[in-house]
Formats: C-alpha cells, sequence, structure tokens
C-alpha cells in the first residue's frame, strides 16, 4: 500500500504542486508558495485555488505551489517569508511559529468557535482582520486573509469515553492546543506532518488531535486510528493566506484583487466541503467507531478554556484585546439563541 509518506516524497521529486501552466513570458511575474497540508489534503484545500488563479492570470503571473515541509519544514514558513525565500504561504499563525502577539490564536484557540461561520464573523464584523493586519505589517508581511477549516477532535487507538482516558495519551497536536490539553494528562507530540501516519503505526503516538474526521480519511489517519472522539476543543481551525510584503507591493492592484478572490473562494470551498464531511463521515464512515464523552464531564474542558484565555490575556495588551473580542462575539451568540448556540 503507499502510504502518505511516500506519495509526499515522491511529489516533492517529481515536481513542485503546481498543477500544468502554459508556457512563460519572460514578463511573467512567479511566485513560489508554500501549504502546511500534504499532498492529500492540499487537492481539497488549496490546490482548486491557485488552479483557478493560475487560469485567470495567465502569463501574467503564475504561482508555483509546494505542499507540506517541501521547501522548509512547518515551523520554518514565517521566517522564509519574512526573509522572500517564499513568496507566499497559507498556514495557521501557531504552526508556522510567527513572531506576533496572535501568534497563539491561529490554528484551534480552545472554545473560541463553535462553527465554522463563527471564524470569518469574528475575522470580518468583529476586527481580528484589522489586528492581524497590523501585527503581520509590523514585521514585513502581508496579511490577505482569514478563514475556517475544520474542528479539532481526537482520532485514537484506544476509545476515550472520558476525561481518564486522556491521561498519559501521546498526542500530535498544535501548541497552543497541546498547552491547553496537557493539564488533562495529554502528553503533546511535536512531529513533521508526513511521519504522523507512521508514528502511530509504530506506537510513537497514542492518536491525533489536528482535524475533524473529514481529514482522518482524507489523509489516511483514519487507517491508523481506531476511534473518534465526537467532542472537540475548538469548531474550526483558523487558517490564512499570507504573503512577503515587499513581493505583495510589486504586484498591479487587478493581481493583488484576484489573488484576494481566490482565496475568498478557497474559503468557502472549506465550508461547504468540511461541513458536509464532518457529518457524512459519522454517519456513513465504516473506519472509525465514535465515542463521546458525557457533557457533564466535558464542561470541566470548557470551564477550563476560560481559565485558559484569561491566562493568555494576562501576557499583553494586544492578546487581552483579542480574548475580549472572543468573549463578546460568544456571548452574543449565546444570547442569540438557537441556531447561533444550543446550550
Amino acid at each position: 500500500m503507499t502510504t502518505r509518506r511516500k506519495f509526499i516524497k515522491g511529489a516533492a521529486i517529481a515536481a513542485p504542486a503546481t498543477l500544468a501552466a502554459p508556457a512563460l513570458a519572460q514578463s511573467t511575474i512567479t511566485w513560489r508558495m508554500q501549504t502546511y497540508a500534504g499532498a492529500a489534503l492540499a487537492a481539497e484545500v488549496i490546490d482548486p485555488a491557485i488552479a483557478m488563479f493560475n487560469k485567470i492570470a495567465g502569463d501574467r503571473m503564475q504561482i508555483e505551489l509546494f505542499y507540506a515541509d517541501q521547501l522548509v519544514p512547518t515551523g520554518e514558513l514565517f521566517q522564509a517569508l519574512q526573509r522572500g525565500t517564499i513568496d507566499a504561504v497559507q498556514s495557521d499563525d501557531d504552526s508556522m511559529a510567527s513572531p506576533t502577539e496572535v501568534t497563539v490564536f491561529g490554528g484551534y484557540f480552545p472554545f473560541g468557535s463553535r462553527y465554522s461561520l463563527d471564524v470569518p464573523v469574528l475575522f470580518n464584523q468583529y476586527g481580528l482582520n484589522e489586528i492581524w493586519a497590523e501585527e503581520y505589517a509590523a514585521v514585513g508581511v502581508k496579511h490577505i486573509s482569514a478563514g475556517a477549516w475544520d474542528p479539532c477532535h481526537f482520532a485514537t487507538k484506544d476509545p476515550i469515553r472520558s476525561l481518564a482516558d486522556l491521561e498519559g495519551k501521546r498526542i500530535f497536536t498544535f501548541p497552543t492546543a497541546g498547552r491547553f490539553l496537557a493539564q488533562f494528562g495529554v502528553v503533546p507530540v511535536n512531529l513533521p506532518w508526513e511521519d504522523i501516519e507512521v508514528a502511530v503505526q509504530t506506537g510513537e503516538l497514542d492518536g491525533i488531535a489536528w482535524s475533524g474526521i473529514t481529514e482522518d480519511y482524507t489523509v489516511g489517519w483514519a487507517d491508523v486510528t481506531n476511534y473518534f472522539l465526537t467532542n472537540n476543543i475548538s469548531g474550526a481551525w483558523i487558517g490564512h493566506f499570507f504573503a512577503n510584503m515587499d513581493r505583495w507591493n510589486e504586484l498591479p492592484e487587478d493581481l493583488q484583487t484576484l489573488f484576494q478572490v481566490c482565496c475568498e473562494q478557497s474559503h468557502y470551498y472549506r465550508q461547504h466541503w468540511y461541513w458536509g464531511g464532518e457529518a457524512n463521515l459519522r454517519v456513513n464512515g465504516t473506519k472509525l467507531e465514535l465515542t463521546t464523552i458525557p457533557d457533564a464531564e466535558w464542561a470541566t474542558v470548557e470551564a477550563a478554556a476560560r481559565e485558559f484565555w484569561e491566562e493568555i490575556a494576562a501576557e499583553s495588551d494586544t492578546k487581552r484585546k483579542v480574548v475580549d473580542i472572543f468573549k463578546q462575539y460568544n456571548a452574543d451568540m449565546e444570547k442569540a439563541g438557537r441556531p447561533y448556540r444550543y446550550t
């Protein structure tokens, strides 16, 4: 059986992930972009958007897309972007180790969102876009667009039916999520994305808290785990598109607009791909048995998240401002009632 490790290695040797592009004129602007996603996942979360951009831009501009760790390790994406080694990036702040005050909120900020639609509303209607733009401009990076991905669930080899079952579990997850989950006995493990499947097979990992069930099936993790916990610590991963500020400013305005439109199309596609996929695979998937921690017990995790928010907010004025926005937004959604929040 072809593993994802072999597949990605082969893709890296063969060529960058760009779909077939026309012969380029000497004046063609070319960018190199790297995504956090491996090949199987990138086929859904980024390939279509870049193919669309390249098709419309034609010989005016082409983007060469590289998958996870093909040019640089994911943890070095920000540095490469800032230096101009890479022109654009698709990632969350947390994974690429951004040196900003908003880094802890990227990826999975515990219980910051309940549904994927929460993310674009937070950024476009509650002021997070402006904060991210200012933070990244200060370090030479253009924050182009934020969007939602999938929720954060556990996929594990052994069943999780209570908080006690988390004790000592070695879990691949995001830095901030790992920091939060450690209080429940989880042992966060950081490994290259393409190594995760093998690490679960060999026992180096007990499970994964990096995605929802759609990605578990798409990237092969459902083939090496047995159980899927329906409780999640976040309703949606917060990810972004970024560009090197100098390269961005060099683009004509219409190409900037085209790139922004393609990013927004990518966000829209993921909204329905993940939303439908999460439900479909819970109902029709055959690889993972569903487990649940009772609501009363899980409520202690939600309460711990609010304490965690205050811990983060105390670290800086900017973090306090972001946490206050999360608090106000979630309070508004709770007051709005169903379908915005169910209690």
